[in-house]
């Protein structure tokens, strides 16, 4: 007999031999039906995979995320069926799940695949898939493997690399490929399945070597799943932050001022300006002290923090000044200078903790292919802070940010996250400096924290930064995608690195520890985020124009003036369309720049000193008419409602 645990820790006794199906069978009827892949002792295994030692099973349906990743790596596999079956030839590669779906890569030889030829293929998928084949996994040896795969260099590629008695294929319906394992039971699960896209991509990544033909697809286990998603990506085209950004005209890119280097037009940079003060403000309340420092620094400065040997290869190249022979970086991150602000002057416990806070603007190399928008750029701006305090103040000044944090995203509306806890890979500790003690203490300060303030949790392994572990708010938007804004991090290592020290109440010097904080993230990629999340219906608080006055005809443009300025005593931000234009075409074009209130005035409203009310996306249910002073409040009202105060 062997002991199963499960994940709830119950432990449960089968005979050795016992399949997952098997014992999710024994749980219940309704689990077997949907159990779809497995894991034991934190090894993907078939849902028929004898298991003949004692060890932990998490059993996967389709709502778990490695339960997705089963199907769609399972239809991978079916999909370059139908593509060897249909371009005799081929060399097939490689055919993981990513995050949406899955790929394919293939070298097509003298064929050719586009756009008119998804249908066909798609067709052929779902045709293997009612046949209902079983996945099976087997074991083959080493040249075995490589006989088998002679003509194919990208496999014999992959072979070359393996230990023999660890290479397996996996079989189904009259195909067969190599593989790790990870598959739903048969094909018959798969009811719906799409090509999304085609595209170039080098073999293993690699430049120098041959393009492939990456073919992106996507799978369901019922046609509605599918139709949902498609509607969603659709959604998703229309929220697009570059696309509403133009249309917004917040902001823009030039190439002859640089790929990944936006340009703030006036409307993007006056948004910018209430989101920094909006946080600056509620920094001062924290006590938080505001600080500038330079956009490079002397190379020694990044070698000495550390950045240096982590992405030095990845920066800028460096500046040389011929007189001096000096090197400068660009700056790629605010922390070493803030540490350097620190070490101004001595401090004593009596003076910490120390919080600077900057919105400093940070540089980093991306390769062009992986610059997008706003969420991937070159220069950004960080709303960061560090704070400086002792060992014993650690963890009431790390709750603190977190309710400032989570002040942030009440404000915005992001009110769907997950608080990650991202700490060191468990196996491969040469990524991060400092020691074992340091790393543990920062480490139990995160779990504490984010216990006692009650956060829904995840932990996720090797995602903590070089110098210390985080705390990633993952933040779902409208559209349900996951986004990683906000992040808090514990670092005893860099006031090491730059021997920062205060003075104890013993008399004697002591290492202050370090919190590195940036409740937005990155001013760019926050607003990107912020406009595909609203679709670009910001907070009224934050938007550009809170409202539009729209003349029926030029004969009330004084009248209108006369509003704009009583908008304006009330710090209502307004403008006047005095345009030659019909008063519809003026209220379907405030639609298009998502105004949130149209104000109408003609004979009527002037000749009662009232206005007509239109909001935003209420087409068909009639205007209000009001004062100008009734209106005002309503405004605040809104606001208040949203914005609260930051309180300490």
């Amino acid at each position: 007999m062997i002991k199963i645990t499960l994940p709830d820790g119950s432990v449960k006794e089968f005979a050795s031999g016992v399949t997952p199906m098997e014992v999710a069978k024994s749980i219940s009827e309704g689990l077997a039906r949907n159990v779809i892949s497995a894991s034991f002792n934190g090894t993907t295994v078939e849902t028929e995979t004898p298991l003949t030692t004692d060890g932990s099973l998490v059993l996967y349906t389709w709502n778990d995320l490695d339960g997705k990743k089963a199907f769609w790596h399972s239809t991978s596999h079916v999909m370059a069926q139908a593509l060897q079956e249909m371009y005799p030839g081929i060399k097939l590669t490689i055919g993981p799940a990513i995050e949406k779906g899955f790929y394919y890569d293939v070298d097509f030889g003298s064929h050719t695949i586009s756009d008119a030829d998804f249908k066909k293929i798609e067709d052929r998928v779902l045709e293997i898939a009612r046949e209902k084949h079983e996945f099976k996994m087997r074991s083959v040896s080493k040249a075995e493997a490589l006989a088998i795969y002679k003509d194919n260099e990208y496999k014999t590629e992959l072979i070359s690399n393996l230990e023999d008695g660890t290479i397996t294929f996996c079989d189904h319906s009259n195909f067969f490929d190599l593989c790790r394992g990870g598959h739903i039971p048969n094909t018959g699960l798969i009811k719906a399945m799409k090509i999304m896209s085609v595209a170039g991509a080098y073999w293993r990544g690699d430049e120098k070597n041959k393009q492939l033909t990456r073919v992106y697809g996507i799978s369901f286990p019922k046609q509605k799943d599918l139709t949902d998603y498609l509607e969603l990506l659709e959604e998703a085209k229309r929220r697009d932050h570059r696309k509403l950004g133009k249309e917004l005209e917040l902001f823009a890119f030039s190439s002859r001022v640089g790929q990944g280097l936006p340009l703030w037009l006036p409307k993007g940079a006056a948004l910018r300006e209430r989101l920094e003060q909006f946080l600056k403000r509620a920094q001062k309340k924290a006590g938080y002290e505001q600080v500038v420092s330079p956009h490079i620094g002397q190379k020694e400065l990044y070698v000495t923090s550390g950045h240096y040997a982590k992405y030095g290869a990845d920066s800028f190249q460096p500046i040389h000044t011929p007189a001096e022979g000096e090197e400068f970086l660009l700056k790629p991150m605010n922390c070493p200078h803030h540490c350097e602000i620190y070490n101004n002057k001595p401090w004593s416990y009596k003076d910490l903790p120390k919080r600077y806070a900057e919105f400093g603007t940070v540089y980093r190399y991306e390769q062009s292919g992986e610059l997008h928008g706003l969420t991937r750029v070159r220069g950004f701006t960080q709303d960061d802070a560090h704070i400086f305090c002792t060992p014993d103040q650690l963890d009431e000044e790390f709750k603190k940010v977190i309710d400032l944090v989570l002040y942030v995203f009440g404000s915005l509306g992001f009110e769907n996250f997950t608080a990650q806890i991202s700490l060191r890979d468990q196996e491969n500790r040469d990524k991060y400096i400092g020691s074992d003690e340091n790393w543990e203490k920062a480490e139990n300060a995160i779990i504490n924290a984010a216990r006692d303030k009650n956060l829904n949790t995840v932990v996720e392994y090797g995602e903590a930064a070089f110098y210390g572990p985080k705390l990633d708010f993952m933040v779902k938007d409208a559209l349900g995608r996951s986004w990683q804004l906000g992040t808090i991090q514990v670092d005893y290592n860099l006031p090491e690195r730059f021997e920062l020290t205060y003075k104890g109440s013993n008399n004697e010097l002591h290492r202050p520890v370090m919190i590195h904080r940036a409740p937005f993230g990155s001013m760019e990629r926050f607003i990107a985020i912020l406009l595909e999340h609203t679709a670009g219906n910001f907070p009224l608080w934050l938007m550009p124009e809170q409202a539009i006055i729209l003349c029926l005809s030029e004969k009330y443009e004084n009248y209108a003036k006369k509003v704009l300025e009583l908008l304006e005593n009330h710090e209502i931000r307004a403008l006047i369309d005095n345009r030659n234009e019909t008063i519809g075409k003026k209220i379907r074009d405030a639609e298009v720049q998502k105004m949130p209130f149209m104000l109408i005035v003609g004979e009527e409203e002037e000749k009662n000193g009232t206005v007509s009310i239109r909001r935003h996306g209420q087409e068909g249910k009639g205007n209000i008419t009001t004062t100008v002073d009734q209106f005002a409040a309503m405004v605040q009202e809104e606001i208040d409602k949203t914005l609260k105060v930051f309180t300490v």
